[in-house]
């Protein structure tokens, strides 16, 4: 039989080796990240769109549910040099003729790129969250020392072999290996090297990954029941992560139309896009993705300029 109690497992304290991963956008409300923690895995809030004060008003939510450990993910990414006003006004026309059918108004669309990183990672300190995780870099050398003086665990996601050695020199405690399988946001940390993120898969990056570092590999990406764990296990990974087989549950603060899609998708039905946030992502292909035709802008400008769209429901 497999060990189920790995490493990770006394890392972070919890029972299995199971991580409900840090989707941003309001899917993972304070009911599902308690629910994952009571039930022996880690629940992890999406924090990176989130405002600081709502990110104190969600921490506090969650332990008026569970006393169990429980992640804050955010993204360790700068903010892209504003676009000129010519790209702005092209995205902006082109947002404008697709959210005519929602009624999504030109004074809608907001190029809002705040950037809320140092207010919201303070929180984190204040509030001494058990695990802080980050997405497409990784935390400064200051802000390391800090979660380990408040004897916070870090957890990173990282797409390639050169990455995670990055990760791991940094003082990292558990490294997440997403393959380019994974739903959601691409990690790579160098989109100029990778534009649409790096391209390993899983299972070919997992035993890689662990073959090159010491500290525990959890994978990411095409991981939703036991095979798929039993696998990663195999692999030398100490557990996964999962995000899309979450989203699926009662607690998951998505769309119910969005949730049925889940179930009759096929598996040639996602693609990796920017035309959401600038960022590479996979998604489901959907009329938003298959009409936007102009170069999206860099993140997060995109994203902050896509929300109208991607808020206002249909009528």
């Amino acid at each position: 039989m497999l060990n189920l109690k790995t490493e990770m497992c006394s890392i972070l304290n919890i029972e299995y080796p199971i991580i409900q991963a840090g989707m941003a956008g309001g899917a993972t409300t304070p009911e599902l990240i308690a629910n994952v923690s009571n039930a022996g895995g880690l629940g992890t809030l999406g924090a990176a769109y989130m405002k600081p004060e709502d990110i104190k008003r969600a921490v506090h939510e969650i332990r008026k549910l569970t006393a169990k450990p429980f992640s804050v993910n955010l993204f360790c990414v700068e903010n892209s040099d504003e676009p000129k006003d010519e790209e702005k006004n092209i995205v902006k026309n082109e947002l404008h003729r697709i959210g005519r059918a929602l009624g999504v108004r030109e004074s809608d669309i907001q190029f809002n790129a705040a950037d809320y990183f140092d207010e919201q990672f303070q929180v984190l300190i204040d509030e001494k969250v058990p695990v802080i995780s980050t997405a497409f870099g990784l935390l400064s050398e200051d802000r390391v020392r800090q979660a380990k003086e408040n004897d916070m665990v870090i957890t990173s996601m990282i797409t390639t072999v050169e990455e995670a050695v990055l990760t791991e020199r940094s003082g990292v405690d558990i490294i997440i290996a997403q393959g380019s399988d994974a739903g959601g946001h691409r990690s790579t940390f160098d989109l100029t090297r990778h534009n649409n993120g790096a391209d390993i898969g899983t299972f070919s990056l997992v035993p890689q990954v662990a073959d090159n570092v010491k500290i525990p590999v959890v994978a990411a990406g095409g991981v939703n029941d036991g095979r798929s764990l039993a696998a990663a296990l195999a692999l030398g990974a100490d557990g996964v992560q999962i995000g899309t087989r979450f989203l699926s549950s009662e607690e998951a603060g998505i769309h119910k139309a969005y949730k049925q899609k889940l179930f009759t998708s096929k598996e040639d039905d996602t693609v990796i896009t920017k035309v959401f946030s600038g960022r590479p992502a996979r998604g489901i292909l959907n009329k938003f993705i298959e009409e936007f035709s102009e170069e999206p802008l860099a993140y997060p400008y995109q994203n902050s300029a896509t929300k109208s769209i991607r808020v206002l429901p249909r009528k």
